[in-house]
């Protein structure tokens, strides 16, 4: 089983997203939400750590209803997941244990 990640930190102003990235395995799964979307970004710090992740299993999602908030649709990066509420309540389901990364 693997554990579901739990970004809402913008990487432009915090390092929660890059600490995760040290310790997620290749099966976890990766969840921006609220500023953590920022992440989504194809510029974002730690996109290409992102991306190499992603090669190797890892499943990231971003809400959509937090892109859209934003403005970010156009300049999110295509191997990233939109997801809407149920499907955030499903990965909790779906995952062993939740971490949540402030």
């Amino acid at each position: 089983m693997s554990t579901l990640h739990t970004i809402n930190k913008s990487p432009y102003a915090h390092n929660a997203l890059s600490s995760c990235l040290k310790v997620c395995a290749m099966n976890d799964g990766i969840l921006l939400l609220e500023d953590g979307v920022f992440g989504a970004l194809i510029s974002a710090p730690g996109a290409q750590e992102l991306q190499i992740l992603i090669k190797h299993g890892a499943n990231v999602f971003a809400l959509v209803n937090d892109i859209k908030a934003r403005g970010l649709e156009e300049k999110v990066a295509p191997d990233i997941k939109l997801i809407d509420y149920n499907t955030f309540v499903q990965l909790t389901l779906d995952h062993r244990c939740v971490q949540s990364w402030y």
